[in-house]
């Protein structure tokens, strides 16, 4: 869970993620 929070904290500082690499992360969480 602190993961998934720290994602989102880090998400909000820098949003130079994109959609693709969003999604990819979260496939990976489902694994």
């Amino acid at each position: 869970m602190s993961k998934g929070m720290d994602q989102k904290k880090s998400d909000k500082k820098q949003p130079t993620k994109t959609l693709k690499e969003k999604r990819a992360a979260k496939k990976e969480k489902k694994k």
